[in-house]
């Protein structure tokens, strides 16, 4: 067994210590990192316990487990990688925060990877033990990981396992678990190549929370919606387009009965439709009256406000500019509201192109998520190519989408990088990492804490953290957890405005319960 002082790495009074317990595993780790030390502890729990106690003393600014396990899942194959998210064994439970980050290094590299709960054993797994273990929400066994865990005391931790077998391929198949061990060190050789860049992350830090952020009254309008159409009719409930524009509601949503289409000839006649946040046009609703749905208009008030505006300027003869970009579900919604009266532009020089038939009467309207200051310049552009503009009685640039930019402005003066959540075809969310950025603050747009691309943290002490208005805050909780697992962090929270604003539900969509 090699000893701490014995490592074939260079000792480094800040550096990563990984702990292998087997001779094989620790030879693949060795292949994969660069940086750090490696330290066969042996196997089971008693060396474990041992190798722990030796550990503690060890200079390091992070500790990692890895080796080999056994799947409870049975959706796991030999060769796939399991990051802890916690270790369970007897005596207890030990959270590791920062397992999805580092999951979506290795997802990025193409590896197979699963993050979920692993149990320590003092004794080998077989049979209907495996099945009382998978019970309990593990997905994973090894012999070692509790007990090791131990050497953290307060230090980063990673648990980095690579599956050898499985529930119907158990290691009393000798050639199963032969052709299992090589799979495994294969994907354990090129996991190991990720702890050096989770270790870089690795440092004191301070984290600032915008304020507003996360989610708006519209959002949790939709969401609402939706979640009283399930309880009220039963799955499935079909919702056109996304109710709002995140991955991580959507999904939940769909695990709870939602169905998402694309266009309304995808449901069956008849059947319970939800509108999504983004509003839609006239000939949608006509659609959905001719086939005799049930319609539940999520249209958030704001969008919603934007087509009255559309409807009055076409009725008193104006040609409309409605800013925004084209494609996007709620330009689609209000452009169908008056499609001869409307033209679309995205920027200020699309203005310049612009033909109307009168330049004496010319309104502009505009989406509601865009960002303020750019929507500014195009106003003034068209306030300069036709004086007589008009526009809407108040700014149609939502509450939230403002409030979100300001903030997002607050913090760029004092972070060195600003994490924005919110998924990729989220117009608000964009445009917060836009805002970031020309107020000179470099930012990422991230649907989680596996999108965290660890090179970005490991200069920045300290990152702002905000999320769009369609992106819940659990979200943001989660990844302030990550954040957290990798090293200590001092939490402050900049309030630029405070938000009361609630929206009434519609009448079509009854009371709860």
């Amino acid at each position: 067994m090699i000893s701490l002082r014995e490592s074939s790495a260079k000792p480094r009074d800040d550096g990563l210590l990984v702990l292998a317990p087997l001779a094989l595993e620790a030879r693949a780790v060795r292949s994969g990192v660069r940086e750090a030390r490696v330290v066969r502890t042996g196997m089971g729990q008693e060396r474990a316990e041992e190798a722990s106690k030796r550990a503690l003393e060890a200079a390091a600014a992070a500790i990692a487990v890895a080796g080999f396990c056994g799947a409870l899942d049975p959706e796991l194959e030999p060769g796939d990688l399991v990051l802890a998210t916690e270790i369970r064994s007897p005596e207890g439970v030990v959270e590791l925060p920062s397992a999805g980050l580092l999951a979506g290094v290795l997802a990025r590299e193409g590896l197979r990877v699963r993050t979920g709960p692993i149990w320590s054993s003092p004794h080998l797994v077989h049979g209907a033990e495996r099945e009382e273990l998978r019970a309990t929400g593990a997905i994973a066994v090894d012999m070692e990981s509790a007990w090791l865990a131990a050497a953290a005391n307060d230090r980063p931790l990673a648990v980095l396992r690579s599956v050898v077998d499985t529930p119907t391929r158990e290691l009393s198949d000798a050639l199963a678990t032969v052709r299992g061990g090589v799979r495994a060190y294969r994907s354990l050789v090129r996991a190991s190549r990720a702890l050096d860049r989770w270790a870089a992350s690795i440092r004191p830090r301070k984290v600032v929370l915008a304020s507003p952020r996360a989610s708006c009254a519209g959002v949790e309008r939709a969401i609402e919606i939706v979640e009283r159409a399930l309880e009220q009719h039963g799955p499935p409930v079909y919702v056109r387009k996304q109710i709002v524009h995140n991955a991580h509601v959507v999904a939940d949503l769909e695990r709870r009965g939602a169905v998402f289409v694309d266009e309304l000839d995808e449901v069956p006649q008849g059947s319970t439709v939800v509108f999504s946040a983004h509003g839609v046009s006239p000939a949608v609703r006509a659609h959905a009256s001719a086939r005799g749905m049930h319609v539940i208009d999520a249209t958030c008030p704001l969008v919603a406000k934007v087509h009255a505006e559309a409807r009055r300027f076409a009725e008193r003869g104006y040609t409309i500019v409605l800013v925004g970009h084209e494609g996007h579900e709620e330009v689609e919604g209000t452009h169908g509201e008056a499609p001869d009266s409307i033209e679309i532009v995205e920027d200020a020089a699309d203005v310049e192109g612009l033909e109307v038939e009168d330049p004496d009467r010319v309104a502009y309207l505009t989406q509601t998520t865009l960002a303020v200051d750019e929507t500014n310049r195009v106003v003034e552009r068209l306030r300069t190519r036709f004086p007589k503009l008009v526009g809407p009685r108040s700014d149609d640039i939502c509450y939230a989408t403002q409030n979100r930019q300001d903030a997002v402005k607050a913090l760029a003066q004092e972070c060195d990088l600003i994490l924005v959540i919110g998924s990729a075809n989220s117009s608000n969310s964009n445009r917060l990492v836009e805002v970031a950025e020309r107020a000179g603050c470099p930012a990422r747009l991230i649907d989680d804490e596996r999108d965290i691309d660890p090179e970005w943290l490991a200069r920045a002490e300290t990152v702002g953290l905000t999320a769009g208005a369609s992106a819940p805050e659990r979200l943001v909780q989660r990844v302030l957890g990550a954040l957290s697992g990798l090293g200590p962090v001092e939490v402050e929270e900049r309030n630029v405005r405070e938000e009361s604003i609630r929206f009434k539900l519609p009448p079509e969509s009854g009371k709860r319960g």
